[in-house]
């Protein structure tokens, strides 16, 4: 049967960003939700579902300013905007929310979607690179139009540097025999394929979870690596932080571990300062108050994952801003 494709955790994301009762543990009808004002951003558009869906609950008077890093993104944003004025496209990366938005008179908004990693057309697109499932340019960059490809990057790389990709950001245990098998290989004949790499892997790694592909993990590792996906990730949830208004949210969805172990571990410092400098001898009344309040985690339901089997391994965790000033030396 044909696997109907849908935006993943769509509702409770939108809900968590317009609901002001929002509750990861309590979520209410959807259905009950009202229009609301403000200024919105949905920092990864890729083809939109967020977006689109968002922008039913929002008034007319509200704003949606939508940014990616991928040309093809852009363009089908630029589709939308054409259609609703609510909608203001902004071809970056969302390490440059902060200027691109106030380039443009914004220093302040109600709410910020993340939706991180690849996107399924992405996936889908055999040009781009990114799926071993799939024979194309061993390319993975989310904006094909800058930087180097994962093809030109593991021509040039050493063994060392291959490994530490490979197991810090895909976890694999095999790391160092990829990583070699990868050397001598370009020695005769350079990696250019999706495909290429695949086999190669495969023949390396020999044992391998039921259900996975060998590949999979150092697919994903280089991926990463090549888009600076973690570091961006980083560097840009305190600049969302110092531009939410007080009581405005932040929605993030990961897929990754290691993504999701940044969100995490942002929002829990964000949420509880004061445990940083608990063994300093500090007053209480000196220690300092928290810029975030988490309000939980929402993980897929059985339907979430008929209608979009990558929502598997989807992780939502969303949180609120608190009317704590937020000063640069305070910055987590």
């Amino acid at each position: 049967m044909e696997l109907i494709h849908r935006s993943v955790l769509l509702e409770p994301t939108v809900a968590a960003l317009v609901d002001p009762a929002f509750s990861a543990r309590r979520l209410r009808s959807y259905a009950d939700l009202a229009q609301v004002s403000g200024v919105f951003v949905d920092a990864t558009f890729g083809r939109g579902g967020h977006s689109r869906e968002l922008l039913r609950h929002l008034l007319p008077d509200a704003h949606l300013y939508v940014i990616d890093k991928d040309p093809e993104a852009i363009a089908i944003a630029r589709e939308l905007a054409a259609e609703d004025s609510r909608v203001h496209v902004i071809h970056a990366g969302f390490v440059s929310i902060v200027d691109e938005l106030n380039a443009r008179g914004i220093s302040s908004i109600d709410g910020v979607m993340m939706d991180l990693g690849v996107s399924s057309p992405q996936l889908d697109d055999a040009e781009r690179g990114f799926s071993f499932m799939r024979d194309g340019p061993l390319d993975m960059r989310m904006n094909n139009a800058s930087g180097p490809t994962a093809a030109q990057w593991l021509a040039e790389a050493d063994v060392d540097e291959i490994k530490e990709v490979i197991a810090d950001y895909g976890e694999e245990r095999f790391a160092f025999q990829i990583a070699k098998a990868i050397a001598a290989r370009r020695e005769s004949e350079p990696l250019r394929t999706t495909h290429d790499l695949a086999e190669l892997v495969a023949s390396v790694v020999r044992s391998r979870e039921k259900g996975h592909h060998p590949a999979t993990r150092t697919f994903q590792a280089i991926r990463i690596y090549i888009n600076r996906e973690l570091e961006e990730l980083a560097y840009a949830l305190p600049l969302i932080l110092e531009l939410l208004k007080e009581g405005g949210r932040l929605a993030v969805i990961s897929f990754h571990s290691l993504e999701d172990r940044i969100v995490k571990q942002f929002f829990a410092a964000a949420s509880r300062p004061a445990l940083a400098q608990a063994r300093l001898p500090i007053a209480e009344k000196d220690m300092p108050q928290p810029w975030l309040h988490s309000l939980g985690r929402v993980l897929p339901n059985d339907d979430d994952i008929s209608l979009n089997v990558r929502a598997r391994s989807a992780v939502l965790r969303i949180a609120e801003r608190t009317a704590t000033p937020w000063k640069p030396g305070g910055r987590t």
